[in-house]
């Protein structure tokens, strides 16, 4: 039943993604309201080689808006999940502006 609805989570992101670009100001803020904690400047507290730099999400395939869907939704190892906290559009907001800073090199 949990994956169900996981897959349906995806399929919902999946589909509407291109007609949806993204609020990069309110990913801004979600990131800072939720990830910043551990994430900050695009760095990782926890574990250093999982950073949010544009070579670490290549080499980890979290290079795409689906990729950190799906994370931000499930979590991983010491990442939890967001899908009880989080919105289908402010998830890919915040996935939007991850990929955004990561290609500016987390730059402000």
């Amino acid at each position: 039943m949990k994956k169900l609805v996981v897959l349906e989570l995806l399929l919902i992101v999946i589909t509407i993604q291109p007609v949806y670009a993204g609020d990069i100001g309110a990913g801004s803020k979600i990131f800072e309201a939720n990830c910043a904690g551990c994430h900050i400047n695009g760095g990782n507290i926890v574990r250093r080689g999982k950073n949010l730099f544009k070579k670490a999400l290549k080499r980890n395939r979290m290079d795409s808006i689906e990729a950190i869907t799906e994370l931000v939704i499930n979590g991983n190892n010491n990442m939890p999940a967001y899908k009880d906290r989080l919105t289908v559009p402010e998830i890919q907001d915040v996935a939007n502006y991850v990929l955004q800073q990561a290609e500016n090199n987390w730059r402000r």
